[in-house]
């Protein structure tokens, strides 16, 4: 099924467990999603030290499949596809003739001729738009299936253990010795539901340990139960998009609509290398890409300070405290819930970018200092 109107508002299948749960919603790229159960720190905290349990159902999830597959996501992406082996996951972008960024996309092969292309929510239909336009030389069906799709993820130190313990979930392989970037088949089975197909990824986008769940809508709400069930125990929480948000940012990962957009080259973000130019075919962006941005193009790093005042996004970057003229400006910010300082992630000009360097950020009329630093700001221990 296929969604054609875009300003249609759209609920998750799991929206009246939300409901249930006493969340808080937000608009987030037309859907009511849950910003928030509890607290943010709480939610934030509880996926550093046991587990967090995030509805993504708002994601976008495309089939491509065809004897041209492999071939087709060569040209259609940044990067080289059909190099990936069976049930191996690998980050990518689609990119613009120009070089900029349409979107970030994790690709799962799937199949030998078939693999599912995971977009943001907010990106759904340029991304399918760009990828079925691009199809048209390929002997490749793109399918649209986010409608039909629902996305429960499980992120923190507790998260495998939540999984072998949850009822009517089973895993064709050991979860123990799936590695990063890595998938397996599942199926579950809810009370007085048949049981269906689960495909069981290990990325995440939190910085910890996690698993991504993706199963038809009907049997989304038993899943999310069984698992809180399974989990309240070892400190399980729901978890909205307000910790998510400050968890991504700490593991110093970005954000579509901050730090990437249709005016950044991947370079200027720090994912060059997702850019396959040694590949010897073409694909969409590649002259540019070659070309690269201009010395001039900002470039973004990484903020620290100290104290409680935190920048946030589009809040200016002075390069002293009498500069008369803002050089930067930060695209994300928050105070740091589990480091306890400010951190943010901000485009500067390339002089302003070596590791050390003293900026100051415009908070609110007052210029804090900050000193540029290395990404992400936090690494789980392993």
């Amino acid at each position: 099924m296929t969604v054609t109107d875009t300003n249609a508002q759209r609920f998750s299948p799991l929206h009246q467990a939300h409901i249930d749960a006493g969340a808080s919603f937000t608009d987030f790229a037309g859907w009511q999603m849950p910003v928030r159960y509890s607290s943010d720190l709480a939610e934030h905290h509880a996926v550093r030290t046991a587990a967090g349990l995030f509805d993504l159902s708002h994601m976008a999830e495309i089939r491509v499949s065809g004897p041209d597959a492999g071939a087709y996501l060569d040209y259609a992406l940044a990067g080289q596809l059909s190099a990936i082996t069976l049930l191996q996951a690998k980050y990518s972008l689609l990119l613009a003739e120009n070089g900029g960024i349409i979107d970030d996309v994790v690709v799962y092969r799937t199949a030998e001729s078939e693999f599912l292309v995971v977009a943001n929510a907010g990106n759904r239909f340029a991304a399918v738009d760009a990828l079925q336009q691009r199809a048209a030389r390929f002997d490749v069906t793109v399918t649209d299936e986010s409608d039909d799709t629902a996305l429960i993820a499980v992120q923190g130190p507790a998260a495998l253990a939540i999984l072998a313990q949850t009822a009517g979930f089973g895993a064709s392989a050991d979860l123990r010795t799936l590695r990063y970037y890595r998938a397996v088949t599942g199926t579950f089975a809810g009370i007085d539901l048949p049981e269906v197909p689960v495909f069981i990824a290990r990325t995440g986008y939190t910085g910890e340990d996690g698993f991504e769940l993706y199963l038809p809508n009907a049997n989304a709400a038993a899943l999310w139960d069984a698992l809180l069930a399974a989990g309240t125990d070892a400190g399980l929480v729901p978890a909205g998009l307000a910790s998510r948000d400050t968890l991504r940012l700490e593991a110093g990962m970005p954000l579509y609509g901050h730090e990437l957009t249709r005016n950044t080259f991947p370079a200027q973000a720090g994912l060059g290398r997702v850019v396959n130019l040694a590949k010897d075919t073409d694909f969409i962006g590649r002259a540019a890409s070659e070309e690269g941005p201009s010395a001039e193009a900002p470039v973004l790093v990484g903020l620290i300070s100290t104290g409680k005042r935190a920048g946030r996004a589009d809040y200016r970057i002075f390069r002293s405290l009498d500069a008369t003229e803002p050089e930067g400006i930060i695209t994300s910010g928050a105070l740091s819930p589990t480091l306890g300082y400010p951190i943010a992630m901000a485009y500067v000009p390339a002089p302003l970018a070596r590791l050390g360097t003293e900026v100051y950020v415009d908070v609110r009329g007052t210029r804090i200092p900050a000193t540029v630093t290395s990404l992400p700001f936090y690494k789980r221990q392993k």
